[in-house]
């Protein structure tokens, strides 16, 4: 494994390991948009091999997260405004449809599941734990494409990953828009729980479009 806040330790690492290591440093904006990811220097961080490093970079590329370039390498992926645009309602879309989906085919278990997530995300906001809600609004998300049962759906939102910043945690998830954003879970849940397709589906686009006024917010903050 991994240590992230030291060197390398134990066996050599995998390249989901490698990928890992690499993410969390975009995350936490370590890693800024277009710098360059110098194969050596992760190497040496990591313990890794070469190819294993660049398995992890073309996994990350996959991601949207790095871009890969001919005689250039690797480089954090810097994405313009109206991409995130675009990105945002074709997410608006796709994970409307599961929440709906979910609210009609998911079984007992992951309806239970769902209201045990939330209840841990309503603790972050109330103890302003940022990052872990980062995590668990991840999992929520994936539990719900899980139980819709799409997984082309589940596919294409891969594909879709929004780039991730180092806006995410220090201004995406401050105390105001961890309690907006948990009143939008709150009203996807109930009407989840409720088997209204069309409210989850209605109450899933508009948690998505909110997400992307709140990073225009920030990106119209970072310009003053």
């Amino acid at each position: 494994m991994i240590q992230f806040a030291g060197g390398p330790i134990g066996p050599a690492p995998s390249s989901h390991e490698i990928a890992a290591w690499v993410r969390e440093r975009i995350r936490r904006g370590q890693f800024v948009p277009e710098q360059r990811l110098i194969e050596v220097d992760i190497i040496r961080a990591t313990g890794g091999s070469r190819v294993r490093v660049r398995e992890a970079l073309q996994r990350l590329a996959a991601e949207g997260l790095v871009t890969i370039e001919p005689f250039r390498g690797a480089s954090v992926r810097s994405a313009s405004l109206e991409e995130l645009r675009h990105i945002y309602r074709a997410r608006a879309a796709l994970e409307g449809i599961t929440a709906g989906d979910f609210a009609t085919s998911a079984s007992d278990a992951q309806r239970t599941r769902l209201q045990e997530i939330q209840d841990e995300l309503e603790r972050c906001v109330t103890e302003r734990s940022p990052e872990r809600f980062g995590r668990l609004n991840a999992e929520w998300h994936e539990l719900l494409v899980e139980g819709s049962g799409n997984t082309i759906i589940g596919e294409l939102l891969q594909r879709l990953s929004v780039p991730i910043h180092r806006l995410l945690f220090e201004s995406f998830y401050d105390a105001d828009r961890l309690r907006t954003a948990n009143e939008d879970h709150r009203r996807i849940l109930a009407a989840i729980l409720a088997h209204d397709a069309a409210g989850a589906e209605a109450a899933m686009r508009a948690h998505v479009h909110a997400g992307f006024q709140t990073l225009s917010a920030i990106e119209r903050e970072y310009r003053v």
